[in-house]
């Protein structure tokens, strides 16, 4: 049976990506002084948004990253119980490596989160119905959090009013996986978001700790022994508290993107012989890198052109329909960030299903800039601000969910049994560009030196904590040391 969500103390951006809220921005903040700080997030908690119920005006979340858990005080500095990738954070120089933050994607080059910015410890997520709404919560949650010391900020990351097309100008937000538990809820926010249903309903164990995963256990947390405040759900089992149970993992990620470039590349290998533009022939390629059309038809179902009455198609594998690549090619984005169906051992299985279950996320990123998109190609004034998108994922395992997607299906080289080929619109490219192959019968073709479109400019791991486990970091006594 389907385990029973304690929606009451769930974060709300775990359950919904607030699409009925336009409006959002991010504060990035930093603890100076823990016993000040412990007061003002105690009183920036009692705004949290909880799963519940669909929020009509405004939302908060608030999430802290390992340092900022420590600068709290309310933990042992070791963080015992918290996984190491969490613990070492995104820059860690082994996991820069593995993530393929190198070169120009380096954390040393970031304006957020890398070794020569100011720490971030806190990050506080806030949505409203427009812009107006969103200032005046911002203003109220300012009072809470900065006025009375403790916290300063760090950075306000703003976002542009919420669409359904992320800055290429490509319909977005069309697969994500339903959680068990709530898959009727998910049904109904896919369809309103313009989403369909596959039926991949993932256990809750996936994205909420404290409930069993794909493998039928559940994920390592944090676990604490009961110090008698009673704020802490009970460890299932246990005598001890806890502190993971109804959190997540939250990675944050601001992407760069470069309309501009990408456009522009794809308009240069496209030209007909004469040398004139071929819009037509732009866009085809385009879509052949991402997998479906800019309005959302995918390619399996529509490989000659956009087909409009299925822009939210998202009822399809690969094995049965398209097994060498010759409608979606190989290493098109969708195919690579989701592969369905063609996963070893034995692809078109329900097993190849199943594992890729294990390796799910749940998007809720939010674009930033001006509008891009090939209709027509940007200028270099469109691009002045920068587009981009501020890439947010929720997880209960970062290594097995998105640490896994990012190196071994987006950046890999000889994913599908290509060469030299990574995701051809957001893996980087390191110190050569990359290969992008269509393939066709008799021949295929090959787009050699492809530039890369995406850079890394910031990024960090959070904790999402559930609302009990947020007033216990908030009101515990501090450990010694920490006072």
């Amino acid at each position: 049976m389907a385990p029973t969500l304690e929606l009451d103390d769930i974060q709300g951006l775990l359950v919904r990506g607030y699409s009925s809220l336009k409006a959002a921005c991010f504060l990035l903040l930093a603890v100076t002084d823990p016993p000040a700080a412990r007061p003002a997030l105690a009183r920036a908690a009692l705004r949290v948004t909880d799963g519940r119920t669909e929020p009509a005006e405004s939302a908060v979340n608030l999430a802290l990253t390992a340092e900022g858990l420590r600068r709290m005080g309310t933990l042992p500095p070791g963080l015992d119980g918290f996984p190491e990738e969490f613990v070492s954070g995104m820059t860690d120089p082994d996991r820069s490596r593995f993530l393929g933050d190198l070169g120009q994607d380096a954390p040393r080059h970031w304006r957020w989160g890398g070794p020569a910015t100011p720490p971030v410890h806190v990050l506080a997520l806030l949505y409203a119905r427009d812009e107006p709404s969103l200032q005046r919560l911002e203003a109220e949650l300012r009072q809470d959090l900065l006025a009375t010391g403790g916290l300063t900020e760090v950075l306000r990351l703003a976002t542009a009013e919420l669409g359904d097309r992320e800055p290429f100008g490509f319909r977005d937000g069309i697969s994500q996986p339903l959680i068990e538990g709530l898959a009727r809820t998910s049904r109904v926010t896919a369809a309103r978001d313009g989403a369909t249903a596959d039926g991949d309903v993932v256990k809750a164990g996936e994205f909420v700790l404290g409930y069993p995963n794909e493998y039928g256990l559940l994920t390592d947390r944090p676990l604490l022994p009961d110090d008698g405040t009673g704020l802490l759900p009970r460890e299932p089992g246990g005598t001890g508290a806890d502190l993971g149970r109804n959190g997540s993992y939250l990675v944050f990620r601001q992407l760069h993107q470069d309309v501009q470039g990408f456009w522009g590349y794809l308009d240069d290998v496209t030209r007909r012989p004469d040398g004139t533009s071929d819009p037509a022939a732009r866009e085809a390629l385009a879509a052949r890198m991402v997998g479906r059309w800019p309005g959302g038809a995918p390619l399996v179902h529509a490989p000659g052109q956009d087909d409009p009455a299925r822009a939210t198609d998202n009822d399809f594998g690969y094995v049965a329909t398209d097994p060498d690549g010759l409608r979606c090619p190989l290493g098109a984005h969708i195919r690579r960030a989701n592969p369905r169906d063609s996963l070893d051992p034995r692809p078109g299985s329900a097993e190849s299903v199943a594992i890729g279950r294990r390796h799910r996320i749940l998007r809720r990123g939010r674009s930033y800039g001006p509008r891009g998109g090939p209709h027509p190609p940007p200028t270099a004034a469109d691009d002045t601000q920068g587009n981009g998108l501020h890439f947010l994922c929720l997880n209960a395992n970062i290594s097995r969910q998105f640490e896994f997607i990012q190196h071994t299906w987006l950046n890999n080289p000889g994913f599908n049994g290509l060469h030299d080929a990574p995701d051809p619109l957001v893996a980087p490219r390191g110190n050569h560009h990359a290969t992008f192959t269509l393939q066709a019968r008799p021949v295929r073709t090959r787009h050699v030196g492809l530039p890369q479109f995406v850079f890394v400019q910031g990024g960090a791991y959070f904790f999402l904590p559930g609302l009990r486990a947020l007033r216990y970091l908030c009101t515990a006594a501090p450990r010694d040391g920490q006072r």
